[in-house]
């Protein structure tokens, strides 16, 4: 440990202290109306034909620029206005600029960004979607707008059906995807049985979703990664907006600080009438709430340089069934976070950041036979990341994570045995990434992983390492092939059942020392060919190989027998992309096709998010005067099911008030077949959406109109236990919502 802390300082000094022979540009790019900042904006030294793209801090460094030269700055985002300035640029010296753009057209009365295209960052990147808020606008809204749930468009993401926006990517399970919120994870990003995620769009300035391959600077989960990070605020002016849908109502309020900005949104469920939709007219007493904030703080006469901001997330989730014979549940998120921004006169910048996480989940019983369960996670977190590039382009990053984590879990079972577990550990990881950028139409982001501390205690190996490779070749103008291979790791899991319908209860625990920590191999390769200027194929294939996969022990008959046994897992899939943009005509397609199982004790089954074939198809139209018009159309093979085998009569206590309760407390109980034999139907939907944007004096109003399953198709959710009836998904359903901004 003490060399590699000795290797970060003298990287850090080594790079202070280097004279450059050439000038640099740095600076930011914003909003010129809200002072937002635009992530992935164009900047382009004209005289040079070089240039780079905005991070998700707005921010952009340009190195190596021949010195004592005046240059002409081009900075564009579509959507706005290109911008060019004069820069003069010294030897030795760093010229920060900061520039404001100002919307185009009719548009520019709003505080909105609205850009419609997010360009090519990095060329090395595979398997990353970048999202915007406007984004979401061009897809059918349904009861919320809602995040998870508009990454069923994307390509390689699978689900269970409508009751659930939990997703699934390239084989892996839920609890395999690192949601981040600024930095800092969630880890429980779900409101109501995991039907709307618990971020709220209206908070959120971009969204990047790698779907494997991703970079050494992530850590902690296998499979995926989503990273959302929340506006700043609006920096010139006050504005508040309220939205009323017909399950919440939500406000956001912003404006302007000595120095900074603040953002405040919160939403709260009144009326949960339309969840019994999605349970097939069963009550859904649910109750919840969240809460965001982000303030940022930047003085020209403290740090000048520097940019601060804290930032937090509170949610929780009731269900209450008012039923002394039924159990009541309750989920609860609160994070706050702490981050510095430092971009010096040198071409190095870093993020220091502190985030405390935590999850609590409780059943209480009442009078059920349910037993009683309680889980708790504890997070504290702190995350150094330190960037320097190079004159010829090159980039080397390098960063310290080190967290300590603690989970608890509460069981009672039948005999009213109380079993607590309590476990605790310090993750300390450091990486290291080298990014070629110099030569002509070829790229290589080369990296790893190092951990000196995990979580799981008794671990024999002292370091474990996470090599990761991304490599593109440009063969054309339009024609780009990449590849990537990785390893990566997971400490914390989940603990769920296989053959539950609705999994309300997963209980974070960090993997005992008798599984092991999960490990997962990525090899991934496409291509990425632009048909025209504004219509782009992607076509990705991939491979997924999970070893040490923890799962619960469902023939557990002796109390030594493990509650977790590991396994394996493998998928492997194709997937295709076409996007294109006809003036005002939006079109979004993928297709995928995929296979996944899961090997547990020389037992092979498929998991039952296990898809073949998945099709999604999403057509939007801007008409004038602020109408847009929104088509979405989705297809899925058949998802496997643990099938019945016969039935017994079993002995139930829960009719306390049963006359004669010897006889009338015994019920069908299902034998079921091995695991996931069976098949479910096919899987089809179609939604519609019309939403207008207006003006009433000084009130600025959207609505939204949504048409969900518009053709009432009867998509097959379970069958019953008991009786083996039929449940059905979402019939059609049609919502509304009304927005207010002042």
């Amino acid at each position: 440990m003490k060399r590699v802390l000795l290797f970060i300082l003298l990287f850090i000094v080594s790079f202070l202290l280097h004279a450059q022979d050439k000038g640099i540009i740095r600076g930011f790019i914003a909003d010129s109306t809200s002072g937002e900042v635009l992530p992935f904006a164009n900047v382009l030294i004209l005289e040079l034909n070089t240039g780079t793209a905005t991070d998700h801090n707005g921010y952009f460094i340009i190195t190596g620029v021949p010195p004592n030269r005046t240059y002409t700055l081009s900075a564009s985002y579509i959507g706005y206005t290109k911008k060019l300035i004069k820069v003069h640029v010294s030897q030795n010296k760093t010229n920060f600029v900061e520039i404001h753009l100002e919307l185009s057209g009719v548009r520019l009365s709003e505080i909105e960004k609205v850009a419609e295209y997010v360009p090519k960052q990095k060329e090395m990147d595979i398997s990353i979607n970048r999202i915007k808020l406007k984004d979401l606008e061009y897809i059918p809204q349904g009861v919320e707008t809602d995040i998870f749930r508009s990454l069923r468009t994307l390509s390689g993401i699978q689900s269970t059906g409508d009751i659930s926006a939990r997703f699934y990517v390239r084989g892996g399970s839920s609890n395999q995807n690192l949601v981040l919120f600024n930095d800092a994870p969630i880890y429980n990003p779900f409101h109501a049985f995991g039907l709307f995620s618990v971020v709220d769009p209206d908070m959120v300035n971009n969204i990047e979703f790698y779907k494997g391959g991703f970079p050494s600077q992530y850590g902690s989960r296998i499979s995926s990664v989503l990273k959302i990070i929340t506006k700043d605020g609006n920096k010139n002016n006050y504005r508040s907006s309220l939205s009323v849908s017909q399950l919440a109502a939500k406000f956001l309020v912003e404006g302007p600080i000595p120095y900074g900005s603040f953002i405040l949104t919160g939403r709260k469920s009144f009326n949960t009438n339309v969840l019994r939709k999605f349970l097939n007219d069963r009550e859904a007493p649910i109750d919840f709430h969240d809460l965001s904030f982000k303030a940022t703080y930047s003085n020209p006469d403290f740090m000048a340089t520097s940019r601060f901001s804290i930032y937090g997330f509170l949610s929780g989730d009731f269900l209450k069934q008012n039923d002394p014979l039924l159990e009541d549940f309750n989920w609860k998120n609160n994070l706050f976070g702490f981050k510095w921004f430092h971009a010096g006169d040198s071409p190095l910048f870093f993020e220091v950041g502190l985030y405390v996480s935590n999850f609590f989940g409780n059943v209480l019983p009442n009078l059920s036979s349910v037993n009683e369960k309680k889980n708790e996670l504890n997070d504290v977190t702190i995350k150094m990341d330190f960037n320097y590039l190079f004159d010829s382009k090159d980039e080397i990053n390098v960063g310290l994570n080190i967290s300590n984590i603690r989970t608890s879990l509460f069981l009672k079972n039948q005999f009213g045995a109380e079993t607590n577990l309590t476990n605790y550990g310090t993750d300390f990881s450091a990486f290291i990434k080298y990014r070629l950028m110099q030569i002509d139409n070829f790229g290589c982001d080369v990296g790893t992983r190092i951990k000196l501390v995990g979580l799981i205690s008794g671990d024999s190996k002292k370091y474990t390492f996470e090599p990761r490779v991304n490599l593109s070749l440009k063969l054309l103008d339009n024609l780009t092939l990449k590849t990537a291979w990785g390893i990566y790791q997971q400490e914390l899991t989940t603990l769920s059942d296989e053959t539950e319908i609705i999994s309300l209860f997963e209980p974070w625990i960090i993997a005992p020392a008798s599984v092991g920590s999960t490990k997962s191999v990525h090899y991934i390769g496409g291509i990425e060919y632009d048909l025209s200027e504004k219509t782009s194929l992607k076509i990705e294939t991939y491979y997924k190989f999970v070893h040490d996969y923890p799962t619960l022990n469902n023939y557990k008959f002796e109390e030594t027998d493990p509650d977790l046994i590991s396994g394996s897992l493998e998928s492997s899939g194709i997937e295709f992309q076409l996007l294109s943009s006809i003036e005002q005509l939006k079109i979004s397609s993928t297709y995928t096709f995929s296979r996944s199982y899961r090997t547990i004790n020389g037992w092979v089954y498929y998991p039952k998010y296990d898809s073949r074939h998945n099709f999604n198809i999403n057509l939007s139209y801007e008409f004038p005067d602020d109408w847009i018009a929104s088509l979405y159309w989705t297809f899925n093979s058949a998802l496997p099911f643990t099938q019945s085998r016969g039935y017994y009569d079993k002995l139930f206590f829960d009719d306390l008030y049963a006359a004669n309760p010897v006889y009338e407390s015994y019920k069908p109980f299902a034998i079921l077949d091995d695991i996931n034999l069976g098949r479910l139907t096919n899987y089809h939907r179609m939604d519609l959406s019309v939403s207008k944007k207006f003006r009433i004096a000084f009130v600025a109003c959207e609505v939204d109109v949504s048409a969900m399953n518009v053709y009432s198709r009867k998509n097959i959710f379970y069958f019953k236990r008991d009786t083996g009836e039929k449940v059905y998904m979402l019939p059609f359903l049609l919502t509304a919502t009304l927005k207010v901004s002042l």
